[in-house]
């Protein structure tokens, strides 16, 4: 959650501030969380006055008897759990809306809207739990109401201790279509492959509907995979070492944050 947050608050990804916009130049925001110790979850969609809807997300897992709320009541919700709500317009920034305006304009074109800068985390702890959370704006210029993978509990995040950990990233209806996260867990659980493989694999099936965008994984040993299929994926992980590794290309040489 604390991660996700800090990805939430920075203008720089399509979550949180600096989300893009719908066809109605509005923003809506989808989120969620899983505990891969109890397989409790929360999710949040459509979502458009909470400044960190993965905190809200949390909330509905653990002070709710519910998985997933949606718009007017998940935000009804956060009030009565003390969340503070914020105008929409928090969450506009001119790039996004340059962008915004841009694509209205190239729609006559056909071009496909795709996701670009959703944000999630896996992590393993020392007691050897697995944690999930994934947050978005979604597809830019998407129709009212539309929600994708990010907050689909075995699409866009899962987290199951036996298995792995695994947030996705990518174009949401391919990711949903073919249950990207639950499938990873499940070809590791039944087909004892490595989580790494597992991710390929599973990315294997979306491309062959047409799909691109990659998963960030990590198993209950600590074996980390962040597979894509698209021109690049922003990706970052802090190992045993404890140094912050980032990477954004495939052939790219890692960068090493000290």
């Amino acid at each position: 959650e604390a991660t996700v947050r800090y990805l939430e608050d920075c203008p720089l990804f399509n979550a949180g501030k600096g989300a893009v916009f719908t066809a109605e130049g509005t923003n809506e925001l989808d989120s969620s969380i899983m505990d891969g110790k109890t397989l409790n979850a929360g999710a949040v969609a459509s979502i458009k006055h909470i400044k960190n809807p993965i905190s809200l997300a949390r909330l509905v897992m653990e002070k709710s008897p519910h998985v997933m709320l949606i718009g007017k009541g998940a935000e009804l919700f956060a009030k009565k759990m003390g969340i503070k709500w914020v105008p929409n317009k928090y969450f506009f920034t001119q790039e996004r809306w340059d962008s915004f305006m841009k694509q209205k304009k190239e729609i006559e074109k056909k071009e496909k809207n795709k996701t670009t800068g959703t944000v999630g985390a896996v992590a393993l702890d020392q007691l050897g739990d697995l944690a999930a959370a994934t947050s978005t704006g979604g597809m830019s210029n998407k129709m009212y109401g539309r929600v994708g993978d990010s907050p689909i509990i075995g699409a866009g995040t899962y987290a199951n201790n036996s298995t792995c950990a695994v947030s996705c990233t990518g174009y949401g209806e391919y990711f949903i279509r073919s249950v990207v996260a639950y499938d990873i867990s499940v070809l590791m659980e039944y087909s004892g492959l490595s989580v790494s493989r597992a991710a390929e694999k599973t990315l294997e099936k979306v491309a062959a509907l047409g799909g691109d965008g990659g998963v960030i994984a990590i198993d209950h040993n600590g074996n980390m995979a962040m597979p894509f299929n698209s021109n690049g994926m922003f990706r970052a992980y802090v190992g045993k070492d404890g140094i912050p590794h980032v990477k954004i290309y495939k052939d790219q040489i890692e960068e090493n944050l000290k």
